[in-house]
C-alpha cells in the first residue's frame, strides 16, 4: 500500500467562475491577485469584494485561497501597501504570495501570524536561500522554474521542515522565473509591475541594416512604402551561409533590423538565426509526467500557471493533474493519455522546462508565436435545461452558450467533474427551438441533446478522435 503524500494541486483563479471550476475539477487551492500589487494587473476580476467572496466559498468547501501580492515594488507602492493589504488580511486568506523583501518585512512586522509564501519572482534556486527565507518567517518557497528534478530533491533533503512548491504547467518566460524586461523596453509596460504584453512572442521580420563604421552599431531606418513580409523573408534568406553538411548559419558580420508584424515602421537592431525571426518564444511548460517523481521527492504543492487563461483551460488542467496526483499516490503507472488530453489545450508546443536537461531547441517554439490546439477546441458551456418546454423540445435537451464554432456531425467531448463523455452531435436547435446545422461562436445560445445532469459542463469540439472517454448515446 502506497504511503506517498499527495501534493496540493494549486490552480489559478482570474475570476470567481474560474475559481469554482478549479475546485469542481479537483484543485485543493487557488491563487488570485490584487490587481495593483500582483503581476496580473490586466484581465483580473478580483477586487476586495471578489476576494472576500472567494475566500468564503473556498473555506466553505474545505479548500484554500491564496492572495498573490508579488510585484517588485517601487517607492510609490511602498507608500500605499500596508493600507491596501490590511483589508485583505482581515479576510483571512490562507496565505499571501509575495516576492519583494521589503514588503515581506513590513507584513511580518505588523502581522507576524499571516502565512507568507515566497513567489517564484524571488528566484530561489538553492537550499541556502530557502533557509534564509525560512529565518525571515516565510512558510513556503515557490521554487524557481530554472531547477532540475535533482536540484529540487537536494533542496528538500537540506530543508526538510519547510513547504516547497513547484510549477508544473503553463507559460514560461524567457527570463529568470518571469523577471522579464522585454515588454518594458518595447512598449513601456513593465512585466514586474503586472502589465506584461508578451513581447517575446510577437512575430518579427528582418531587414538589412546600415552600420555606423565608428561604433559598429546598427542605424535604424524607417521603411519606405508598404510592409512586405514575403520580401523581408527573401531578404533574410540572402543573409545565410550553408556549410558542407547542409546546415545553414547566419553570416556573422551581418546586422539586421527587426520589425514586428503589427508595428510597421518601428525598427530595432537584432541578429537572426536559422530558426527564423522570433526573439525569444518559449514553449509552454508541461510536467504531468513528472508528478510522481515530485510527489516522491516530497514537494508540497504543484502549481499551474494561467490567471488570464480560459475557464476551459482551468477545468482541463485541474482534471488532468488531479488524475496524475491520484495515480501517483495510488502507485499506478503514469497514464500517457494525460499527455494527449493536454494537447487539447491551446499551447505553443510543450516542454518539460528545466526539470530535465534537454537540448536548447526543446525549450523554444521556432514556428509560431501564438497558441494553437491540435486535438480539441473549447466549444461552449452547458447552461442547463431551464426553458426547454417553452421552445417545444421534449426529452433530454440542454442549452449551451457557445464559445467557438461547432456543427451537427461534430464529435463533442462533455467535460464534467463526474467524468468526461463523448457525443456525436446529430441534432441542434437555436434559442427559439428551430433546427440549425451550425452554431456560430460566442455569444450564440443553442439547444443540444444532453441529459440535464450535465449542467455546468464544458463542451469541447474534438479535432482528433480520442480514445479515453466512453461515447454517450442520447
Amino acid at each position: 500500500m502506497s504511503t506517498l503524500k499527495a501534493p496540493e494541486l494549486l490552480l489559478p483563479a482570474g475570476s470567481l467562475d474560474k475559481m469554482r471550476a478549479a475546485y469542481d475539477f479537483g484543485a485543493d487551492a487557488v491563487y488570485a491577485g490584487q490587481p495593483r500589487y500582483s503581476l496580473r494587473a490586466r484581465n483580473n476580476e478580483f477586487r476586495l469584494e471578489q476576494i472576500r467572496q472567494g475566500i468564503e466559498e473556498a473555506h466553505a468547501r474545505g479548500k484554500k485561497f491564496f492572495v498573490t501580492s508579488n510585484l517588485i515594488a517601487h517607492n510609490d507602492k511602498i507608500r500605499t501597501y500596508l493600507r491596501d493589504i490590511e483589508p485583505v488580511i482581515d479576510l483571512k486568506p490562507d496565505a499571501l504570495i509575495m516576492a519583494d523583501a521589503g514588503l515581506i518585512m513590513m507584513v511580518k512586522e505588523k502581522w507576524p501570524e499571516v502565512p507568507v509564501h515566497l513567489s517564484v519572482q524571488a528566484n530561489t534556486t538553492n537550499w541556502a536561500a530557502v533557509k534564509f527565507w525560512q529565518k525571515m518567517g516565510v512558510e513556503r518557497i515557490i521554487l524557481s522554474r530554472e531547477l532540475s528534478l535533482d536540484e529540487i530533491e537536494k533542496i528538500r533533503q537540506e530543508c526538510p521542515d519547510i513547504e516547497l512548491e513547484v510549477f508544473v504547467h503553463g507559460a514560461l518566460c524567457i527570463a529568470y522565473s518571469g523577471r522579464c524586461l522585454l515588454s518594458g523596453y518595447f512598449n513601456h509596460r513593465d512585466p514586474n509591475q503586472g502589465t506584461c504584453t508578451n513581447a517575446c512572442r510577437w512575430n518579427y521580420a528582418t531587414h538589412d541594416a546600415e552600420v555606423d563604421p565608428t561604433t559598429g552599431e546598427a542605424i535604424a531606418q524607417k521603411m519606405e512604402g508598404d510592409f512586405n513580409f514575403e520580401a523581408a523573408q527573401q531578404k533574410a534568406e540572402q543573409s545565410f551561409s550553408t556549410t558542407g553538411n547542409g546546415q545553414r548559419h547566419p553570416k556573422a558580420d551581418k546586422v539586421y533590423l527587426i520589425e514586428e508584424l503589427g508595428r510597421p515602421g518601428q525598427l530595432m537592431p537584432i541578429m537572426e538565426d536559422e530558426h527564423g525571426t522570433y526573439i525569444m518564444n518559449s514553449k509552454d511548460l508541461r510536467a504531468v509526467e513528472h508528478v510522481a517523481r515530485l510527489a516522491q521527492i516530497g514537494v508540497d504543492s504543484l502549481k499551474i500557471e494561467g490567471r488570464t487563461k480560459s475557464l476551459y483551460y482551468v477545468a482541463r488542467t485541474a482534471q488532468v493533474y488531479r488524475r496524475a496526483i491520484d495515480d501517483a499516490v495510488a502507485g499506478r503507472p503514469f497514464n500517457p493519455e494525460l499527455l494527449l488530453e493536454l494537447e487539447g489545450l491551446s499551447n505553443r508546443g510543450y516542454t518539460g522546462g528545466l526539470l530535465e536537461r534537454r537540448p536548447s531547441q526543446d525549450y523554444q517554439n521556432y514556428v509560431s508565436g501564438h497558441s494553437a490546439t491540435q486535438r480539441s477546441q473549447f466549444a461552449g458551456e452547458v447552461l442547463g435545461a431551464e426553458g426547454q418546454d417553452a421552445v417545444g423540445l421534449a426529452g433530454d435537451w440542454v442549452q449551451v452558450e457557445t464559445k467557438n464554432h461547432f456543427a451537427v456531425g461534430d464529435l463533442l467531448e462533455v467535460v464534467h467533474p463526474s467524468g468526461n463523455v463523448q457525443l456525436r452531435l446529430e441534432r441542434m436547435h437555436d434559442v427559439h427551438g428551430q433546427p440549425v446545422a451550425v452554431a456560430q461562436g460566442n455569444p450564440v445560445r443553442v439547444w443540444i441533446p444532453l441529459p440535464a445532469r450535465y449542467a455546468g459542463a464544458l463542451l469541447a469540439r474534438v479535432v482528433e478522435q480520442p480514445a479515453a472517454a466512453p461515447e454517450l448515446v442520447v
